[in-house]
């Protein structure tokens, strides 16, 4: 699936058939995280506002409606997802010390370092508090073991040092488990309780569909800007993260080139220069042009896990959700 293959299509038409469901989730959200504690209710009402494009939740539904199976319940898994997607945001910019999220401060920019790690604690807490009140282990087995391999992705993150010796299924090891395991486990819950033969496939959906957005996300860093994405372009460099675009180019590139690289990841804080020459290697040495074909490698996997449903509204809407991930622009 190439972007010229499919026609260009928004978040917002996908979520169309949901949107009530979605305000129903939002509202499960307000109040799981509810607290009587003037500390936590301030951050709560920080991140209630800034209200994200709910993807993630939006993958439970679809899911439960492709396979008959959407329930009250699954308004909370939904939720739940959510719950566990800000925890990890939260914790991600504490570690990275990013300023901005979708344009907004972030929760340790905004009050500190100290209260973004509890309150990502608070959210994954209060996730399993909600786990344990559906009575069923199940949903809590797929979550339980989304959130393990979410902190092991992101260890494996601190732990990539070596620009000129990071491979790609080391790369694939990471964005696996920080970010595919979540879209996985989204579309495996939202399927819990309807035929079983459609557990295994969604879940395979979700993964590809996970990986092929990490990896575009990933892309976006090198071509485009902060006043599209909400953050400063470049970061990934700055923050000396090592991604797909920048591993497929290395290769390629000349020895100069690999200097100019080496001296950015050895300094603290590489000039603008600097990240600008970077991703101009990156783009002449094919990497961008490598992660894109990569990324839709993995969209045609995920593809390939919904035609194993039956046709349907909602089958249509995943499938959508494929041309949303490897076509967008934020």
């Amino acid at each position: 699936m190439s972007s010229q293959e499919v026609s260009r299509v928004s978040l917002s038409a996908i979520q169309t058939s949901v949107n009530s469901d979605l305000e129903a989730v939002y509202g499960e959200l307000g109040r799981i995280v509810s607290s009587d504690f003037p500390p936590i209710e301030d951050v709560n009402r920080h991140l209630l506002r800034i209200r994200g494009k709910l993807f993630r939740p939006t993958l439970v539904l679809l899911s439960a409606r492709a396979t008959g199976n959407l329930t009250r319940r699954g308004i909370t898994l939904a939720a739940v997802v959510e719950l566990i997607h800000l925890a990890t945001l939260i914790h991600d910019d504490s570690v990275d010390h990013s300023v901005l999220r979708r344009g907004q401060p972030t929760v340790n920019a905004m009050f500190s370092h100290q209260i973004a790690v509890i309150m990502g604690d608070y959210l994954y807490s209060r996730s399993i508090v909600e786990l344990v009140g559906l009575d069923d282990l199940e949903p809590l087995r797929v979550m339980s073991r989304v959130t393990n391999e979410m902190t092991v992705g992101e260890m494996r993150e601190i732990e990539a040092h070596d620009v000129l010796d990071f491979s790609i299924d080391q790369y694939d090891q990471l964005i696996d488990a920080k970010t595919a395991s979540l879209m996985s486990g989204a579309c495996e819950v939202g399927v819990l309780g309807a035929d079983p033969l459609y557990r295994a496939p969604l879940r395979r959906f979700g993964r590809a569909l996970g990986m092929a957005f990490q990896i575009v996300d990933d892309l976006l860093d090198y071509t485009s800007t902060e006043e599209v994405t909400g953050k400063p372009a470049g970061l990934d460099l700055r923050e000396h993260k090592i991604t797909l675009p920048l591993i497929a180019a290395l290769p390629q590139m000349e020895q100069a080139e690999r200097d100019l690289v080496v001296a950015l990841m050895s300094d603290p804080e590489p000039s603008v220069a600097s990240v600008a020459h970077v991703i101009d290697a990156v783009e002449q040495r094919g990497g961008i042009e490598a992660a894109q074909t990569r990324a839709q490698e993995f969209a045609l996997l995920a593809e390939a896990e919904i035609d194993t449903l039956p046709a349907s509204g909602a089958r249509d809407a995943l499938r959508d959700c494929i041309a949303y991930v490897v076509q967008r622009r934020r």
